[in-house]
């Protein structure tokens, strides 16, 4: 069963729908729109070749085959029952499952032993790696809009969120956010966006929650030409900058048109757009400008970047980390990693190894498929 289909019908399909997947299936969530004939799962499989005008993706995660979510209860219960905990046994079954698997494991828990498998794992966890467990085990749009939700609510905004999540969705993935959004928390995504920020950032933040971006895979060179020059004379030919250009065209061309248009924009000027971006804009808007653009142009360098910075310097930056590492396993994660030891010469592995610890790091390893 598709967890994202609208839970009707049997009891398990209920509690589905009672957790949060109360939305019809995307596509393809996590990755760009398909073209027709395209699977259309929630988290959609690596294709055969690649998909029609992407490259294949490289999950690290994959459906367990064969799959017996009673036995993995099973095996949960006696990791967690009685004296100590079995920590490598949680780690086994849960970083090896999907999220739709792991679902259906928390539904046979609760028939089996009448107990909520969350609160369980919570009770005998802590910290970072208690975080980690609870992110594996959360509905992805749930876990999407929890982590949009606290980063407005409260004092201070944080951004950095707002701004991976929002420039790097497809409109479905957004509209489901949206329902899933008003579903947990009675408001529209788009009016607590606009309540917390300010702006042209604000004005990019509300164009983006409209979900509204062009899904025309067919590339008009002519339309790119005529939109690079655009941009070149909001920006770099006049005084001042016309912020609301830059949006119009980042905020509703296709992806694919997107590469042609940034193309077509060196062409014009002898240097890439991102430069362009760094010299006529500041601030939050220039960080989610050239979030649009590095995510068109590579989704996984995008991320492996987020990856280095949460763990670069004093500190780890663990929410990222662990938002990154959980949402891209069943997508490209495999691909991130291989970015990320292309641009810094040193691997994924070996950063996580050196900078976390304990049943926090061997998780995160597991969900490389290195534990």
């Amino acid at each position: 069963m598709n967890p994202w289909q609208q839970g009707q019908g049997n009891p398990q399909q209920q509690y589905y729908h009672n957790i949060g997947f109360c939305n019809s299936a995307p596509q393809s969530f996590g990755n760009p729109m398909p073209m027709p004939g395209m699977p259309t799962m929630g988290y959609p499989g690596p294709q055969p070749g690649g998909a029609p005008g992407y490259p294949q993706t490289k999950p690290t995660v994959v459906p367990a085959n064969p799959f017996d979510p009673r036995e993995d209860a099973a095996v949960l219960r006696k990791a967690m029952k009685g004296f100590g905990t079995d920590e490598k046994a949680i780690i086994h079954v849960l970083a090896r499952r999907t999220n739709e698997q792991r679902l259906r494991i928390a539904f046979e828990f609760k028939t089996l032993y009448g107990k909520d498998l969350v609160a369980d794992l919570k009770s005998e966890t802590s910290g970072k790696f208690e975080d980690l467990l609870v992110a594996l085990m959360t509905p992805l749009p749930q876990f999407y809009c929890k982590e949009l939700h606290d980063a407005i609510a409260g004092i201070g905004t944080d951004e950095d969120v707002l701004i991976e999540v929002m420039c790097t969705m497809s409109n479905h993935e957004i509209n489901v956010i949206k329902q899933t959004y008003t579903a947990m928390y009675g408001n529209l995504l788009e009016d607590d966006l606009r309540g917390d920020t300010s702006g042209n950032f604000k004005r990019l933040m509300t164009s983006l929650s409209m979900g509204n971006r062009s899904e025309d895979f067919h590339v008009d060179a002519e339309k790119a030409r005529e939109d690079a020059r655009s941009l070149l004379q909001a920006g770099e030919l006049r005084l001042g900058t016309d912020e609301s250009v830059f949006n119009a065209v980042l905020c509703s061309r296709s992806f694919p048109q997107l590469k042609a248009i940034f193309q077509e924009y060196q062409y014009l000027t002898g240097h890439d757009i991102d430069d362009a971006i760094k010299a006529e804009f500041s601030g939050d808007l220039e960080k989610a400008l050239r979030a649009i653009v590095k995510s068109v142009r590579n989704k996984p360098m995008f991320f492996a970047e987020r990856l280095h910075k949460s763990m670069k310097g004093l500190g780890t930056n663990d929410r990222q980390l662990i938002r990154i590492m959980v949402t891209r396993s069943e997508i490209d994660l495999g691909d991130i990693s291989d970015a990320f030891q292309a641009k810094y010469g040193e691997t994924l592995q070996s950063w996580i190894e050196g900078d976390c610890s304990g049943h926090y790091k061997k998780c995160l390893l597991a969900l490389l498929g290195l534990y």
